[in-house]
């Protein structure tokens, strides 16, 4: 039976070419048109290597670049969309907070101590400095970042405050105990000596600061650092086994 149904589909085959292919071609073309039309099985469910490169190529916030992979103290704040790559080293008691991006694939970048880089601020580094100074980025000891500030291979010394939506380029140099007003840009080459406030574009003297002004900023860093305690809640503090003892005392009624 079976070969004679094949036999007579070899023939209605014969029949179709002879009289030009037309029903044949009109058939291929139908079922190329709803094989288009309708996904694969492979776009359904795709295969397991196409799923590890989608998630690879996903929004991370911690980037390996190579033999680099950022570094985090442990009671340092990086917020959840905060994107580092490369060579970034969070140190202790600082915080890089929402939307900023550390990017460390030419050279090195460095948050000190009790420092803090503020919402929406980009880090980079250069290859080289034009003032013949390390290019890496280095952020010292109680040191403010305002949100929106563009830092690239400058240095800033410990307990300084950078203005919001200011500028750093290559080779910059901010000493200790000083103040870059809101909105400057600080050309390549710059330095803000000890004790100074900066404003412009370009950055120019203003004044000196006094005493109590020189006091203020190791506080406001430390304020910043007290305010990021409040968001350690947004994580877990280990894992989710705490849930499960939890779970387990209250269905033995021991008190939490």
């Amino acid at each position: 039976m079976a070969a004679a149904l094949t036999r007579l589909s070899g023939k209605a085959l014969g029949c179709a070419l002879v009289n030009g292919g037309a029903p044949i071609r009109r058939l291929l073309s139908a079922e190329a048109a709803v094989a288009a039309a309708s996904p694969s099985f492979s776009d359904v469910n795709p295969s397991p290597d196409d799923r590890v490169k989608w998630d690879y190529r996903g929004q991370r916030r911690i980037i390996p670049l190579g033999q680099w992979l950022p570094k985090i103290a442990v009671d340092a704040y990086v917020a959840p969309n905060v994107v580092l790559a490369g060579q970034v080293t969070v140190c202790d008691g600082s915080s890089v907070w929402n939307g900023s991006v550390l990017r460390g694939d030419l050279n090195k970048i460095t948050v000190g101590f009790c420092s803090n880089v503020q919402e929406r601020c980009v880090v980079h580094a250069a290859w080289s400095s034009p003032t013949g100074l390390p290019a890496e980025t280095l952020i010292e000891r109680y040191v403010t970042i305002g949100a929106n500030s563009l830092l690239r291979s400058c240095t800033i010394e410990p307990e300084c405050i950078i203005g919001q939506h200011s500028i750093l380029m290559e080779g910059s140099l901010v000493e200790t105990n000083s103040i870059l007003e809101a909105g400057s840009v600080l050309p390549p080459g710059r330095r803000i000596p000890t004790g100074e406030i900066w404003a412009g574009n370009p950055a120019r003297y203003v004044r000196q600061l006094t005493y109590d002004e020189i006091k203020e900023i190791p506080l406001l860093a430390m304020a910043i650092n007290d305010l990021m305690q409040s968001h350690f809640s947004e994580f877990l503090p280990y894992s989710t086994v705490y849930l499960e003892v939890e779970k387990l005392k209250k269905s033995l009624g021991i008190p939490i």
